[in-house]
């Protein structure tokens, strides 16, 4: 596996693994938590030592999920996870980015996960409610105590990153980006180049649409996520089904799998970009890491950069609510 680095000093694996799905999301959760643990572990073993989660994923269960898994090779593996949302009565019901929040949830974190100090801290999103400054200052404050490595933001606009890194250096930003959602290319990923941060696509798969495992007949069970994402109404999977295609000729064309060439697009857009893909099975892991061997010829890149643009992408990639909390 190839490495990168995200921000000055946080070394971690081409690809990364994301494991909310592993807690919720995506219908009913996996029956056998010792099936996860494999998945995660198996990952390891085959190069990937950058791992994201979540408190509010679960809520709580799959840091503690993660930390268990990871306990064994906890000094080959780098484990972010994030503050931000108010929890009550299992379930998020709000964002909280106080700073006696944040603390609280650096030390709950740090339990879970079974660790003496969390790698990367991300805010999860921005808290309109409190001044970016003060959430940097105290996660910088966690940083000097040793509770805490580097600080992350996820779905910020680019004037919120740089108060943020005037205060505390941000190491990463992490944000949806993929051939479809193509949001963080004007103002938020030069940013980052400029000031040295690293960049961490989050769904760069689309949710599985960009697999070809998902097309308009395609029924989601009970719970998955997909139900209430507008880009992901029958209408609108059939008006994105050409943006697929063209992936998956691309890919039968270089023996690849239509995910690789999603991924492989990813990596050549910049070398601080790590995505993290999710998945509940080590066969997808293995499909996954395989991205970074994948070459992109010129014309190729340029032609899938001008694909969404040429095809068009129907839906947003969020409900009105979460949409609400992007790009602050």
């Amino acid at each position: 596996m190839h490495t990168r680095t995200l921000g000055h000093d946080l070394r971690v694996s081409a690809v990364g693994l994301g494991a909310m799905g592993m807690s919720q999301s995506y219908g009913p959760n996996p029956g056998d938590r010792s099936d996860m643990i494999a998945v995660l572990r198996g990952a390891v073993d085959r190069g990937v030592t950058f791992f994201d989660t979540a408190e509010v994923y679960g809520p709580y269960v799959n840091e503690e999920l993660v930390g268990e898994a990871l306990a064994p090779v906890r000094d080959q593996v780098v484990i972010a996870t994030k503050f931000g949302f108010r929890i009550e009565d299992g379930a998020s019901v709000g964002l909280n980015s106080r700073p006696e929040q944040i603390r609280a949830v650096a030390a709950a974190s740090l339990k879970r996960l079974g660790v003496e100090r969390l790698d990367l801290f991300y805010q999860h999103r921005v808290d309109p409610e409190v001044p970016i400054e003060d959430v940097a200052g105290t996660v910088g404050e966690l940083v000097q105590e040793g509770k805490v490595r580097c600080f992350g933001l996820s779905e910020a606009g680019a004037q919120t990153i740089r108060r943020a890194h005037s205060v505390h250096p941000v190491t990463a930003v992490q944000s949806e980006y993929s051939l479809w959602t193509r949001d963080p290319e004007p103002e938020v990923l030069p940013t980052c180049a400029e000031l040295g941060i690293g960049f961490v696509p989050f769904s760069p798969l689309g949710k599985g649409f960009l697999t070809g495992a998902v097309d308009p007949s395609t029924s989601f069970a009970a719970g998955d996520v997909r139900t209430t994402i507008p880009r992901f109404t029958a209408e609108n999977r059939a008006a994105n089904q050409a943006l697929v295609e063209h992936i998956a000729q691309l890919a039968r064309s270089k023996d690849a799998t239509p995910g690789q060439v999603a991924l492989a697009w990813l990596l050549a857009q910049r070398p601080s970009i790590v995505p993290i893909p999710g998945t509940r099975r080590i066969a997808r892991v293995e499909e996954n890491t395989a991205a970074t061997r994948l070459p992109l010829s010129a014309d190729e890149l340029a032609d899938l950069n001008e694909l969404a643009g040429r095809v068009g992408v129907r839906g947003n990639r969020y409900n009105e609510y979460h949409m609400s909390l992007v790009g602050k």
